[in-house]
């Protein structure tokens, strides 16, 4: 087995980096110079969920398991990419989006939304993401997926003064079954290939909500 292509999925973080409105922009400070210290180090400051990222169920269920709690085969899966870049703002992918690759889902795939939102990630738009269907999610759920990815900042509607929340219903189904949910995806259009193994790792984060991910997918030869 060789691999033969390596598409990376994630998004650059830096000081930048958008974020969740309200969650703690990443710092990056010089902590030590090669010129004073003899090596380089950078100190680094940011939301267990900054950038590519992945939710524990412990992100919306206090008993739930944390990040370092839940299995690894739960970030590493064959693709299935449901194509939803028919959307709008604020678009639900529903069922019928689903539907062409539904005899594709069972337990141990990884499910990435393609919205495409993910061109918008900088601006104000990338707050006006599309959201995956309850529905949609409980129908997947029940075919075995456990482990979801979307192109966007949230799984959910992203709630603002225009949009009340809906109580985020997708993070909540997934956690009730010890899933996992990949955001802020990027680059899903480069998967050009069947049968792509993903690989979500997060970092190790003790007793966390959630964890920065280098999310990748991975085309091999056997």
């Amino acid at each position: 087995m060789r691999i033969k292509k390596v598409v990376d999925l994630s998004l650059v973080v830096n000081a930048t980096t958008q974020t969740y409105p309200g969650d703690p922009q990443p710092r990056f400070e010089v902590h030590s110079t090669i010129e004073r210290d003899g090596f380089n180090l950078l100190s680094v400051s940011m939301g267990s969920q900054t950038g590519t990222h992945v939710d524990a169920p412990y992100h919306f269920d206090e008993s739930a398991p944390k990040i370092d709690e839940l299995p690894l085969d739960r970030f590493v899966g064959r693709a299935v990419i449901v194509n939803a870049r028919d959307l709008g703002p604020r678009g639900r992918i529903t069922w019928e989006h689903v539907t062409p690759v539904a005899d594709k889902l069972e337990p141990g795939v990884i499910v990435l939304l393609h919205t495409g939102w993910s061109a918008h990630y900088g601006t104000d738009l990338y707050f006006d993401n599309p959201f995956l269907d309850a529905d949609a999610c409980r129908r997947m759920i029940a075919l075995g997926v456990r482990t979801f990815g979307i192109d966007a900042i949230n799984i959910d509607e992203t709630p603002d003064a225009d949009h009340p929340e809906e109580g985020f219903p997708v993070h909540h189904i997934i956690a009730d079954v010890t899933g996992v949910i990949a955001e802020n995806l990027t680059n899903l259009a480069a998967i050009d290939f069947d049968d792509a193994l993903v690989s979500l790792l997060p970092i190790a984060f003790e007793a966390a909500d959630g964890a920065p991910v280098r999310a990748v997918a991975l085309q091999l030869e056997v």
